[in-house]
């Protein structure tokens, strides 16, 4: 007998889904099943909020879909974040939940919300699967999700639906949808003008030329014209950060915008490549007039009017900008010394601490650590600073929430991408209040026996908004708390922790962590409550 849980494992695993994450409840016991019998791995987390984390960190690693599983009730609504977090971060992710068939529903009320109200606004579709339909609900999802922009489709799968039989069969997954460019006219011919004219371009990308994977298209751009480069933090990496082009992430700091916005403001062309504000602070609100030479490649119409453009051109990132710049023979004149000496001005910006600091365990790691390391950043003052300094060699090697800026994601995001691509090293930063949110997972690290090396920095204080409080001259309240002994606790979790408070100590324990296998280390490194002031 084929189910309707079968259908839906059937198509996942022929999107090319490995890995399903969740805690199982009694209304989603047929599709945990079929998920393992299709060969999806069902890996149990120990809230649904970091399920769905992990799965976004498998997406990283691998670009397959992400699949988290909740049952009805609590279940749905504990997953209420981290799918808002993928509907604002761009990330493909189908949720499947369990619920009650509608006519029980008339007469049964315990546990009995309404999942797809509840969900329609932080979703790009919600479905419910039906008798006879089912294939065609499933890859419609898979279709949603994937398109555009990509994002989270809601999949509720009624018990009935779930376990009972279905004669369908065949697959029903659509075919790709081909890159689309610009059809040649006098906009993109206009375009291209000012491009060929330009003598100080600059371009800015963002996470839609990631998801595009229009990140080889812009590097080539932009060394074949010498054309500067500034990223949001989703997209560091499309030029290596050392690059003598790269102007590195910019996003939430107001001190490397005091850098980066001088140059966009002298820029005469400015090339926006799958570039998404909702990344960005207000600092970032119509950051040029609106008569500036502005063309946009975009992924689909931009609403947000967080900036305008002269031309607005649709489509796949990569295929636009090879359509905008066939033919040049551009090469961009900035002022001799301006970019190396904005380069310069960030670096020594952000430099770490004489002694001992936040910045100086970032330069650490940074050195330590292989190349291309992959680190995670929960939110806070943590993550600003850490997106300044660390230098990523390609996408996908700095994972965060930037959209929803949420906190309580490093740790699952890394525990996903680990697992996923067990041979890359993979480090989580958090701050102590990020990782308290989500310690049970330290168990489910345990459980995967993954090597993660997690850094913590311990202030025992909200650092970020006690920054905040201070400058609009608000009495310090909710943002200090007490202590943990993080090394005990990851010893009690079953890994191995450490207390840091120097250099020499941090840089053998990172060696001695990085190379340990089948066990998470905890690095605490303890630094002053006002360790970030001044550095962001």
């Amino acid at each position: 007998m084929t189910t309707g849980a079968d259908i839906i494992a059937t198509h996942l695993y022929a999107a090319g889904c490995r890995h399903a994450f969740g805690i199982p409840g009694g209304e989603v016991l047929a599709l945990v099943d079929a998920l393992d019998r299709a060969g999806l791995a069902f890996h149990l987390a120990k809230h649904e909020n970091a399920a769905g984390f992990m799965a976004e960190g498998v997406w990283h690693a691998t670009g397959e879909i992400g699949v988290l599983v909740a049952t009805l009730g609590p279940g749905v609504t504990n997953a209420i974040n981290v799918v808002a977090n993928a509907w604002q971060d761009r990330v493909p992710l189908i949720f499947l939940t369990g619920r009650v068939d509608p006519a029980e529903a008339e007469t049964f009320t315990h546990q009995i919300l309404d999942h797809q109200a509840v969900l329609r606004p932080v979703v790009k579709a919600s479905l419910m699967a039906t008798r006879g339909a089912v294939a065609a609900c499933i890859a419609k999802a898979i279709a949603i999700a994937r398109d555009g922009q990509p994002g989270p489709v809601h999949v509720d799968v009624p018990i009935g639906v779930a376990e009972g039989e279905e004669r369908e069969s065949g697959l029903k997954l659509r075919a790709p949808v081909a890159p689309a460019a610009p059809a040649p006219g006098p906009a993109l011919e206009e375009a291209r003008q000012w491009l060929q004219a330009a003598q100080r371009p600059l371009v800015i990308a963002g996470v839609d030329a990631i998801n595009h994977n229009a990140h080889a298209a812009i590097a080539d751009f932009c060394r074949a014209q010498q054309v500067p480069l500034l990223t949001t933090y989703k997209a560091k990496g499309i030029l290596p950060e050392t690059d003598a082009l790269a102007l590195g992430g910019a996003g939430l700091s107001p001190k490397a915008d005091r850098i980066l916005l001088p140059l966009v403001a002298a820029a005469d062309v400015i090339l926006l490549a799958g570039y998404d504000p909702i990344e960005m602070r207000i600092g970032w609100r119509d950051p040029w007039p609106d008569t500036a030479r502005v063309i946009d490649l975009c992924a689909v119409p931009p609403t947000h009017f967080m900036h305008a453009a002269a031309k607005v051109f649709v489509g796949d990132i990569g295929a636009s900008l090879h359509a905008l710049s066939q033919g040049l023979t551009m090469c961009a004149h900035w002022p001799p010394g301006r970019i190396a000496q904005a380069r310069a001005d960030l670096v020594a910006a952000f430099a770490p601490e004489a002694e001992w600091g936040p910045g100086v365990v970032f330069d650490v790691i940074r050195r330590v650590a292989p190349s291309e390391t992959v680190i995670t950043a929960d939110s806070g003052a943590h993550r600003i600073l850490l997106s300044q300094m660390w230098t990523c060699p390609a996408p996908h090697h700095f994972l965060q929430s930037t959209g929803l800026c949420t906190m309580g994601c490093a740790l699952p995001l890394a525990t996903g991408y680990k697992l996923a691509r067990p041979q890359s090293p993979v480090i989580a930063v958090m701050g102590d209040a990020c990782l308290e949110m989500v310690l049970g997972e330290l168990a489910t690290l345990r459980d995967l026996k993954l090597p993660v090396v997690l850094v913590v920095l311990v202030d025992e204080t909200l650092a970020l908004i006690a920054q905040k409080q201070r400058a609009m001259q608000k009495k310090r309240v909710g943002v200090d708390f007490g202590g943990t002994d993080f090394a005990d606790v990851a010893a009690a979790m079953g890994g191995t922790g450490v207390w840091v408070e120097d250099r020499v100590t941090l840089a053998s324990e990172m060696r001695n962590a990085l190379k340990r296998h089948g066990r998470f280390t905890l690095l605490a490194c303890r630094i002053s409550k006002n360790a970030y002031e001044g550095r962001i």
